[in-house]
């Protein structure tokens, strides 16, 4: 096993950096570039901080901590050193540089995390709530990756596997009988505690949009005519002037997309080219965009102009709003209404503002929690949730289990049994690469291509 080297702290100017050394010849690498008191580095005691000189050969590099740490008690279970030195990028680059030349080589991406799951720290759950965490966006967010570093995700899916792994068990065991001889209780268990393991499976699964919302954030397109006030209501939900605005029609042509946080849950909220015919080609262009957008949204605010009556347009984009997904915000309603429609849209929650004087706001605010609520409960406690590489593992796993379910219900006698077996145990399979109980090459490179240099 090679010895790596790399910076793991941000770049850019701070008090500190810090320089991680991970292998068998960390110490040694202590002991060659860290000028300290004696004892050298690798004499001392681990957990200890040591303070001296990082040098390059005759050349003092920069002076600082260098913290110790043994196998298998260490982030990656192998001996590590940390050099905390100067922050900015010049002192720790000079540091990493004097790792190399000692004899240690560059991290790959994800590679510190990638031994910790490989000498057995971590599962390959924990190991995806590390990233997770770095890249938290909200309390609930980084909360819902604590637990899952703390493994309460991984326990859900050892039931799981140790369910299956009954079922199994109790399947093969049956072969053993002659048909005659098989005791009638037998197969109906099987069936129940199947069943069991694929109710367990759903409940997993019904995690998944709220993973999905954690880790990427609700996209939350903001659509409707020129002028309405889309730009002012993405300037108002920030709490500062992000979109320009003004009075000219068409004036964002490109959509602007920042970060909002709502009840602990982020949203990435997107400001869009007003929907209208242009034969402006920029314009199409941000228009097409807008409609790309709304068909991936989770959620959809349409903003119409009280003050101004009805036309076909506004009409026709009322069949872009769902129930469930899609908010009707009616704006200026502080001017003379202009705007009468015989029936709003069904099933759509309408909201009245004023939003260059803030009125409606907290009922915008309420419309949003509730359409957030109807799929994340956001009165219970953050915890730990699938990803979509978890998702895609479980869509195959049930659909493998649907099946074997509805082969053992009917009457197709030992021949069932010999048929369900094979698929129980690709099932098995299947679920151990999601915590890594199964893995191989590629699945471990598609985990941590993901990660950054350092982690």
């Amino acid at each position: 096993m090679e010895t790596i080297a790399a910076i793991i702290t941000a770049p850019g100017e701070a008090g500190v950096s810090i320089v991680r050394v991970s292998g068998p010849e960390s110490l040694k690498i202590a002991d060659k570039i860290f000028e300290c008191n004696s004892p050298a580095p690798s004499s001392r005691k681990a957990n200890t901080f040591v303070y001296g000189k990082v040098m390059d050969g005759e050349m003092e590099v920069d002076e600082g901590l260098l913290l110790l740490f043994h196998g298998p008690h260490s982030y990656t279970a192998e001996d590590v050193v940390e050099f905390q030195c100067h922050g900015g990028g010049a002192s720790a680059k000079r540091v990493l540089r004097s790792c190399f030349n000692a004899g240690a080589r560059a991290a790959d991406p994800g590679e510190f995390t990638r031994r910790a799951f490989l000498n057995g720290r971590i599962d390959l759950l924990q190991a995806e709530a590390i990233m997770d965490l770095v890249r938290a966006h909200s309390d609930r967010s980084q909360t819902a990756a604590l637990q899952q570093l703390e493994g309460k995700l991984s326990q859900s899916f050892q039931g799981l596997y140790d369910g299956l792994l009954q079922v199994a068990a109790q399947l093969e065991a049956t072969l053993d009988f002659p048909e005659d001889e098989l005791p009638e209780s037998v197969l109906p268990q099987i069936l129940t505690n199947l069943s069991k393991t694929l109710s367990d499976l759903d409940g997993l699964l019904d995690t998944w949009n709220e993973g999905h919302v954690l880790r990427d954030g609700a996209l939350v397109v903001l659509s409707g005519k020129p002028n309405v006030g889309k730009s002012t209501l993405l300037n108002t939900l920030l709490g500062h002037e992000r979109a320009i605005v003004s009075d000219i029609p068409g004036t964002t042509r490109d959509s602007i997309e920042e970060e909002f946080i709502l009840e602990g849950i982020p949203m990435r909220l997107v400001d869009t080219a007003g929907l209208r015919e242009s034969v402006d080609v920029i314009e199409q262009k941000g228009i097409s965009r807008t409609k790309q957008y709304l068909e991936k949204a989770d959620l959809h605010i349409h903003v119409i102009d009280l003050s101004q009556a009805a036309d076909t347009q506004t009409l026709e984009n009322f069949a872009d709003l769902i129930p469930g997904k899609s908010i009707l915000v009616c704006n200026k309603s502080d001017l003379p209404r202009l705007f009468h429609v015989e029936q709003w849209p069904e099933g759509i929650p309408v909201v009245e503002t004023a939003i260059k004087q803030e009125v409606g706001y907290p009922a915008l605010k309420i419309a949003l929690k509730e359409l957030l609520s109807s799929s994340i409960d956001l009165s219970a406690r953050p915890h730990a949730v699938i990803s979509e590489r978890h998702r895609l593992v479980l869509m195959d796993v049930k659909s493998e289990l649907s099946g074997i379910e509805a082969l053992l219900s009917g009457k197709f006698g030992d021949e069932a049994l010999v048929l369900a077996i094979p698929g129980l145990r690709e099932a098995l399979i299947r679920l151990g690469e999601v915590t890594g109980r199964e893995y191989h090459e590629d699945l471990l490179d598609e985990v941590f291509s993901t990660f950054c240099i350092g982690k």
